[in-house]
């Protein structure tokens, strides 16, 4: 009996694929993606960088059918402060990534297809697998997360369009490398955006594998088109955490809107950063300082719990008082009432409350 040769993770999930839906053809075998600001030209044979979507017989495949990351986790770690307070998001994962951050938290899925190191198994499962895998344990939200959303969207949005008809909030968690049309196509979809805006720098940005006007730009877009937008940026020491870029960071947004929540977070050692040391507090107080300062409403640092004082809370920008009381990732009190101050009754911008089940 023949031996039966074991698959690489390359060639299992070149099976689990299907044509996508974001590209055009330009002649000559020859593909444009626009799932993400690359906007590869893929050859036949080849693939893009995300190296999860690649040409075969002059039609684009894309990843469907499966998911490479499950995690039931609060809202607040995704981090939304803004959306659905104290509910809890059914987060799926899916593998490759249009970026190479050498401090990436979620390596071992995001590089799965870019390094040996990383080993992750996909887990098969339908859209209404996952739905009611998210119901079964009180979530109230889906996310696609863990590795750039935008290059699996057609797979998200067939996920996305069986949760809502069991009445769940729909979000993406991502690096914000977008395109007018992606935008477009998941807008109908997608109820909440978080952009990881990972510094303002372009020399820097390069070196992580993308381009900071593509997200500027794309920044721009999510809120023109009203998703529920919220941004975080991980201050990493010696590469992105100076006052001037702090400061660049926050008038962009506040350019954009002042009511845009912006989360200041702290790296830790990972992946191919293990010598660089942790982010100090310090560091996320002063951004948050320097935020507040440039203008914005609600800026929060985030993921050192009781070490940041009142900036992990939200507080009406119009009277001060204290609308939502945090420590880490638990709200311990919630005092909004439809989305108003109940003191002076300012509206807060939001996404309060989960929409009727269908």
């Amino acid at each position: 009996m023949p031996e039966t040769q074991e698959l690489t993770l390359k060639e299992l999930l070149g099976q689990h694929t299907k044509e996508g839906e974001l590209y055009r053809n330009l002649g000559n075998g020859t593909l444009e993606c626009f799932a993400c600001g690359h906007r590869c030209v893929v050859k036949e044979g080849r693939d893009g960088i995300c190296r999860v979507r690649f040409n075969r017989g002059g039609k684009l495949y894309v990843p469907w059918g499966y998911v490479g990351a499950l995690q039931l986790d609060p809202i607040e770690k995704k981090p939304f402060f803004h959306a659905l307070p104290g509910n809890l998001a059914m987060s799926f994962g899916m593998m490759g990534c249009d970026y190479h951050c050498s401090y990436c938290q979620n390596w071992v899925t995001s590089q799965a297809l870019r390094d040996p190191n990383a080993v992750a198994a996909p887990e098969f499962m339908s859209p209404t697998d996952f739905a009611v895998l998210a119901l079964k344990h009180g979530a109230k939200v889906v996310t696609s997360t863990y590795n750039e959303p935008l290059i699996t969207s057609e797979w998200a949005i067939e996920i996305f369009k069986t949760a809502r008809q069991y009445g769940l909030v729909t979000s993406y968690v991502s690096n914000g490398n977008g395109t007018p049309e992606v935008l477009e196509y998941i807008r109908p979809w997608v109820d909440l955006y978080k952009v990881d805006l990972k510094g303002y720098d372009d020399k820097h940005y390069r070196t992580l594998g993308g381009v900071l006007q593509h997200v500027l730009d794309t920044i721009k877009m999510l809120y023109e088109k009203k998703f529920w937008l919220e941004v975080v940026t991980l201050f990493v020491p010696g590469f992105n955490d100076s006052e001037g870029e702090m400061r660049d960071i926050a008038s962009f947004l506040v350019s954009v809107s002042p009511d845009i929540p912006w989360h200041v977070t702290a790296f830790h050692s990972d992946y191919k950063m293990m010598d660089t040391q942790s982010t100090p507090v310090k560091t996320l107080i002063r951004a948050a300082e320097i935020g507040y300062e440039a203008g914005l409403r609600y800026v929060y640092a985030g993921n050192l719990p009781g070490s940041v004082g009142q900036y992990e809370n939200t507080y009406c920008p119009a009277c001060n008082g204290t609308l939502i009381e945090r420590r880490g990732f638990r709200v311990l009190r919630n005092a909004l009432k439809n989305g108003r101050c109940p003191k002076c009754t300012t509206v807060i911008p939001g996404f309060w409350n989960a929409p009727s089940k269908p």
